[in-house]
């Protein structure tokens, strides 16, 4: 059993890309929607959180740990691997970072993510540790969260905030980026509104699929990939299950129904 955690329903995103790689393998789900947004709290305060968060999901048997969360992977990853030491830790910066090296032919790298996610920088430094002659533009946009939760990713309101963000960067007089990474697990909601703002040219590296890759390739070379069967999914949240099954079954593009989401406490 896989078991994946966010500061809420972002990483159903990263859980879809999933299910989508790993189509026999059991998900389990832990969103702390009691204690979100992470993006706001102390490095101290989220490395607490995530560890919390992670014993839960060991106590329920998981095989692997997937951190859907940009903040909780930046800040608190090599803790959560020196804590969790029998199973596979994998965060969804790291993958990012290492396609969109891959897809750069110019070098010139841009990353869309939430504020906190740029304040912290562990995508420039990630992409700069991997190629160190990189021109790393990171951007927030912190509107893409709430038009993603809203139900209004798609249609004009979407398209003109992508202009919006986007628009300068294009227009960078150094030149515009290559390739564009969604540094935010909300941001996949958005994809055809930023592909429209970016144009065909821009190559769009999506965290939530270049981590389920590497969480398939991470099964596979350990010998813990299901290969057959039926795979399913339960659902934990910290607070508030209706509203997380409400907003959630956009990003699972699925119906979730309230008695889905098990209540737990931290």
């Amino acid at each position: 059993m896989i078991g994946v955690f966010d500061s809420g329903v972002g990483g159903l995103t990263v859980l879809k890309a999933l299910a989508a790689e790993l189509p026999a393998e059991h998900f389990l789900y832990l969103g702390d929607t009691a204690r979100l947004p992470y993006g706001t709290k102390s490095a101290e305060t989220v490395v607490r959180y995530a560890l919390q968060a992670t014993e839960a999901l060991c106590e329920r048997g998981i095989e692997c740990l997937v951190i859907a969360c940009n903040t909780a992977s930046a800040v608190s990853l090599p803790a959560l691997r020196e804590r969790i030491l029998d199973v596979p830790v994998i965060g969804v910066i790291e993958p990012g970072a290492e396609a969109a090296c891959a897809a750069s032919h110019s070098g010139r790298i841009a990353v869309l993510a939430t504020e906190g996610t740029v304040r912290g920088g562990a995508y420039q430094e990630a992409i700069l540790r991997r190629r160190a002659g990189a021109k790393v533009t990171a951007l927030a946009a912190p509107l893409f969260v709430a038009l993603a939760e809203e139900g209004l990713s798609e249609g004009p309101i979407a398209e003109t905030i992508a202009h919006h963000y986007l628009d300068p960067l294009l227009a960078a007089p150094h030149g515009p980026p290559d390739t564009l990474v969604l540094g935010c697990t909300h941001f996949p909601m958005l994809a055809r509104a930023i592909r429209g703002a970016t144009g065909p040219e821009v190559c769009i590296v999506d965290s939530a699929q270049t981590t389920a890759r590497h969480v398939r390739r991470t099964l596979e070379d350990a010998g813990l990939a299901a290969r057959a069967g039926e795979g399913s999914l339960r659902l934990l949240a910290t607070d508030a299950p209706q509203r997380f099954a409400r907003i959630g079954s956009r990003f699972l593009e699925r119906r979730i129904e309230p008695d889905e989401v098990e209540l737990i406490d931290l």
